[in-house]
């Protein structure tokens, strides 16, 4: 795939009322036009919410929008047949697929069992009290109304190691599940915050159970017979053991019939952890550079007292480019969620420019961005904020640069704390450019481009200055900038 180019095609609060699947019928002439060459879905399968789940409750993996369950049959986005069709129709316009893995844990069980938990200390997951409780819980899935079509295996206690509530006595928190099948304890080769990081939500899923193991991969082999999806996106691997997900993506790569583009989700801002994980896993899957993402979020906040040159110090891409996929937000940093990070609308076209030009990682677009959003919800205040997340200015104009200009050897200018800049020197059949962007005031960069450039005219391709720049005979010029932004310049011949 020339220069992949990703968009999460949702966020946290897209609509209700299984309006994504056309929508993203509909764009996908448009999308492909621009340069996006794959997307990731938000999770496709039923929550415990219904219609109005984002998806991140899971309830019923093979339930993608067809059985009546949670009080609807469609999905928050769409139902079954919609959810093909734009499968299809993005196919067609040879745009790749990822799917949303949600397998950490389960949510909206059927029925309740009898269960034996201990107490665990939320802020050291390892403090685990030594009286057992005898209760009851919501740990047992039958998806009634599903009958056992796709699958009849039936989730009960023995394959969870852990819930946040229980009845009789009525309690919430968090409790190991007391389980001689599995073993005592959490699982190892999670991250360590917290003690263990195994337990995130609901009921959490224990990979020590082979039958739980084995039901995942079959449903993985269905899937993608069922959409003929081209990869995966995985869910909060950082609770879900390492070694499970070896073995795991080992298996549907093998059975797959191209090779799968899979990218998961770690979200640390310690690249050590990132680059810990991804050992784990013999380099099996790429991560989001959560830390890049991070050093948006400060950059955009300081202005242009952030140094540029470091805009890239300690993040996943420079450390190990070949398994970073790159992000400006995602549906977690978005204002109002649980790791809310937001890069200032200012400073997302100079991110933008970074990821989708510069020839490390592959970038993430993120969808309201691109085609804008606005909601409501509650702060951590209790009150009531509107949030409007504007189309950022030209994004679709960097996506398509990044097709047409991102090209040949990379040489970087980082040599002014606000005003940095990088070239591609193109190839023989394709053009390279030059990028300069500013944190500050108004910038400017002399760069001596090589002979082969001498007496070229330049044009700013996002339209942001107007002037013409001509090379010298050197292939020498000064390639400015307008403060606070970004110019692509691009030889004339290439536009």
């Amino acid at each position: 795939m020339k220069n992949p180019t990703l968009l999460q095609c949702f966020h946290w609060y897209y609509p209700d009322g299984g309006r994504l699947w056309p929508e993203l019928a509909e764009r996908a002439d448009d999308l492909n036009h621009i340069g996006i060459n794959m997307v990731w879905l938000p999770p496709a399968c039923k929550g415990a919410s219904g219609g109005e789940s984002v998806g991140y409750d899971s309830y019923d993996l093979f339930d993608l929008g067809e059985f009546d369950q949670k009080g609807s049959v469609a999905t928050k986005y769409g139902d079954k047949q919609q959810l093909l069709a734009a499968i299809e129709a993005l196919h067609r316009n040879k745009i790749a697929v990822l799917l949303d893995v949600v397998v950490n844990h389960k949510m909206g069980a059927d029925e309740k069992e009898s269960i034996r938990v201990q107490r665990v200390n939320p802020d050291d997951r390892t403090q685990v009290a030594e009286q057992i409780v005898e209760c009851e819980g919501w740990t047992r899935y039958t998806f009634p109304a599903r009958a056992g079509r796709y699958s009849q295996f039936i989730w009960d206690f023995k394959c969870f190691s852990g819930v946040d509530r229980i009845e009789n006595p009525d309690e919430t928190g968090i409790f190991r599940i007391v389980n001689d099948y599995t073993g005592d304890g959490w699982n190892d080769q999670v991250d360590d915050e917290l003690g263990n990081f195994d337990y995130l939500m609901g009921e959490n899923i224990d990979f020590r159970n082979r039958a739980v193991t084995e039901e995942i991969k079959y449903w993985a082999r269905w899937v993608m017979e069922q959409t003929r999806c081209d990869g995966f996106r995985l869910d909060a691997v950082k609770h879900i053991p390492a070694w499970f997900y070896k073995a795991w993506i080992e298996h549907v790569q093998a059975v797959a019939p191209e090779p799968l583009f899979i990218v998961a989700e770690y979200w640390s801002h310690e690249v050590d952890k990132l680059q810990t994980y991804i050992d784990q896993v013999d380099g099996k899957t790429l991560l989001f550079d959560a830390p890049l993402q991070m050093k948006f979020h400060e950059a955009s906040r300081l202005g242009s007292r952030y140094d540029l040159r470091q805009i890239f110090t300690d993040t996943l891409v420079e450390a190990d480019p070949l398994h970073a996929v790159t992000l400006v937000a995602n549906h977690d940093t978005q204002p109002l969620q649980a790791l809310e990070a937001p890069v200032e609308t200012w400073f997302k076209p100079l991110a933008y420019a970074l990821i989708l030009l510069r020839e490390n990682g592959v970038p993430s677009v993120f969808y309201p961005d691109l085609f804008g959003a606005q909601y409501e919800d509650v702060d951590s205040d209790g009150e009531t904020c509107r949030i409007e997340m504007p189309v950022i200015e030209r994004l679709d104009a960097l996506i398509l640069a990044r097709q047409r200009f991102a090209h040949g050897v990379q040489t970087l200018y980082f040599d002014h704390p606000n005003c940095i800049a990088f070239s591609r020197s193109g190839t023989a059949q394709e053009p390279g450019c030059v990028v300069v962007l500013s944190n500050g005031d108004a910038g400017e960069k002399k760069l001596t481009l090589g002979e082969g450039y001498g007496g070229k005219g330049w044009r700013d391709f996002l339209g942001n200055r107007e002037e013409r720049i001509v090379t010298d005979a050197d292939g020498t010029a000064t390639f400015l900038c307008n403060g606070g932004s970004v110019s692509v310049w691009v030889m004339e011949e290439a536009l």
